[in-house]
């Protein structure tokens, strides 16, 4: 082996396990020795494409697993041997009996299976595995995050397809994953190294804008945060100041969204004041205590606090959030927050490892996955996981308090359906923050909100694009594959009822369409296409209602209105989906629409109609 590669193999394990020592016994620490070692025998011949030992690799990774996710002896020796079942000759069992059961397990869940064919494809196949895993221990999705995130962080040395793939792999499936377990720096780093390698051009523009807004921003925020130490420290308060700017990822996927250039961005950079771990005093006291003394200098943007405190992100994310206006007329973003809230970013669900703590991860992200692990569709499953990973999150309430956590953007039927599938099936109208509402309306942080129910109320198809929770959407995807089909589809001409006298004629990708047999199309049709016929008796099936519209004419009244909607709705119990009026010197012109289950039923209720007071014609409209 090349002595330059011998020495800096050399430097990065004595480095791993001088850090490991405080906080791992003599005898961890040779057990992990001892993993690195076999690591090293396995993967002595192996190569990566940059050219350097492969050994390289499976040090990164257990660096990652050790330092950044600071995880203790059986993920760190995981790691070290991560590969050397997928790519050596080495086996699980090989494993097992070195290093016990609790290793070989999470080694076995990280490999790669190896298949004559795929249920999905590879990958697809691949991240199932990764999800399955969730079920017994989340400690093997962090082993796997940080194998991706050392790839990632040499991706420059693969060929361009490769790169895309990989990149593509991370932004599509591991930056949410990250995301969704908290480790909101991983996320962070991951996303940019794949936009990077998607993207390099736009990636390159963005940095360099990136760059020159922080030189030029400097001297200002110097001065501002220098005042804020100079408030705390006047009010007794011990904190840290730092002016963390968002990633070039986040600022072109801003860009993308609102069509804005890089200048008319907001948000490009936020200050956060960090306190010490707070006792004898909560840290939403100290919080408070910190942002009452800066809001007793710098005027507060109206609505601009989230508590995120007492209402943490599904991730955990926890701080207290604010906008300032500085000294020099810009409004500040401040983020106010504790040594421990800060270390539970980074480090998300493997932040407080106690028993309860995992098993209660371990339970929030089995439900989150719980809708969508027995979906048999390859790229609708992904989808599902992905964007509910991925969203951000926003806390909405019950009128009883209970908060509700939606992915921004959701809409009031996304809270129906989130509270139960017959509220979401039964819902007719919201109310949010007491104001009547569409169930379509798009919901914000902190509104309270309520669903009114019928019981003859039934989900619309249109409701589809109304809702972005895979709850909801797989709650309406089943409802309505479940309902009742036609065998045959009407003519969007003629629109037949039951009861009409009906042909059919099938088309050349075999589905019957109906048509009236005085219609235009079928007359044309039996002329050029005959042996297409075929005989239908189209008849009422009180599962299928069918939108018709009339005209109705007369001379207006008091109450015309009230006595034409009296007569669709409550005397013959139809449902009115449309009523337009105009009246031209005191002629009153209707136009109503409602639904009906036949032709007698439509003429039914024309003839109802007709019998009221004033009314002179009642016209069926063919639209």
């Amino acid at each position: 082996m090349n002595e330059i590669y011998a020495a800096q193999i050399r430097n990065s394990i004595d480095q791993l396990f001088s850090r490991m020592a405080g906080r791992c016994s003599s005898e961890e620490i040779a057990r992990m020795r001892a993993a690195y070692e076999l690591a090293a025998l396995a993967h002595s011949k192996q190569h990566r494409k940059s050219g350097e030992p492969y050994i390289f690799h499976p040090i990164a990774v257990a660096t990652i697993v050790a330092e950044e996710l600071e995880l203790g002896e059986n993920p760190v020796i995981s790691a070290f041997l991560h590969d050397v079942v997928e790519d050596t000759e080495y086996t699980i069992e090989d494993i097992k009996q070195r290093f016990g059961d609790d290793v070989a397990f999470l080694v076995d869940t990280v490999t790669k299976r190896k298949k004559d064919s795929y249920q999905h494809s590879k990958q697809v196949d691949n991240y199932r595995q990764i999800l399955e895993s969730v079920h017994y221990d989340i400690r093997a999705l962090l082993i796997k995050l940080a194998d991706r995130l050392h790839n990632m962080r040499t991706l420059e040395s693969m060929r361009p397809d490769k790169q895309m793939k990989i990149a593509g792999e991370t932004d599509y499936f591991y930056a949410p994953l990250a995301n969704r377990l908290g480790l909101y720096h991983i996320k962070t780093e991951l996303e940019n190294l794949s936009f990077r390698y998607r993207c390099p051009r736009d990636y390159a523009i963005v940095e360099e804008m990136l760059r020159e807004e922080r030189e030029a921003d400097r001297p200002r925020l110097e001065r501002f945060t220098a005042k804020i130490a100079e408030l705390l420290d006047s009010a007794g308060i011990t904190a840290r100041t730092e002016v963390r700017y968002r990633k070039p990822y986040s600022i072109w996927r801003k860009m993308q969204a609102t069509g804005s250039d890089i200048r008319h961005i907001d948000g490009k950079h936020y200050i956060r004041i960090i306190y010490p771990n707070t006792e004898g005093c909560s840290e939403k006291s100290m919080s408070l205590r910190i942002y009452a003394t800066l809001t007793d200098v710098f005027k507060e943007r109206p609505g601009s606090v989230s508590n995120y405190i007492d209402a943490p992100k599904e991730n955990g994310y926890q701080s207290f959030h604010v906008k300032l206006l500085s000294e020099q007329g810009l409004w500040e973003e401040i983020h106010i927050s504790s040594e421990r809230m800060v270390r539970n970013s980074r480090l998300g669900c493997a932040a407080e490892r106690t028993e309860d703590n995992v098993k209660a991860w371990l339970e929030k992200f089995k439900a989150i996955l719980q809708d969508v692990a027995d979906d048999n569709h390859d790229m609708e499953f992904m989808d599902g996981v992905t964007s509910t990973f991925y969203n951000d999150d926003i806390m909405v309430f019950t009128p009883k308090g209970r908060g509700v956590i939606l992915p921004k953007g959701a809409t009031a039927l996304d809270f129906a359906f989130e509270i139960h599938s017959k509220v979401g099936e039964k819902a007719v109208y919201a109310r949010i923050n007491g104001k009547l509402s569409s169930l379509r309306t798009v919901l914000h942080r902190g509104d309270c909100v309520e669903i009114g129910t019928a019981d003859d109320a039934r989900p619309e198809e249109e409701w589809m694009g109304h809702v972005s929770t895979y709850r909801a959407k797989r709650y309406l995807r089943g409802y309505f594959a479940n309902l009742p089909r036609l065998e045959y589809e009407r003519c969007d001409h003629c629109r037949p009822l039951p009861g009409d006298e009906v042909v059919g004629f099938r088309d050349h990708e075999g589905h019957i369409v109906l048509h009236k047999r005085d219609c235009t199309t079928a007359i044309r049709l039996a002329s050029q296409h005959g042996d297409s016929i075929i005989s239908v008796n189209f008849e009422e099936n009180p599962a299928f209602l069918y939108p018709v519209k009339i005209r109705v004419k007369g001379i207006d009244r008091y109450h015309l209105m009230s006595d034409l909607i009296d007569c669709i709705t409550d005397k013959l119990h139809l449902t009115m989906t449309s009523l337009a009026t105009e009246n031209i010197d005191r002629i009153a012109i209707c136009n109503i629409e409602f639904l009906v289950h036949s032709l007698s039923e439509l003429q039914k209720v024309m003839e109802s109609i007709g019998k009221i007071d004033g009314i002179d014609e009642v016209s069926h409209l063919h639209v």
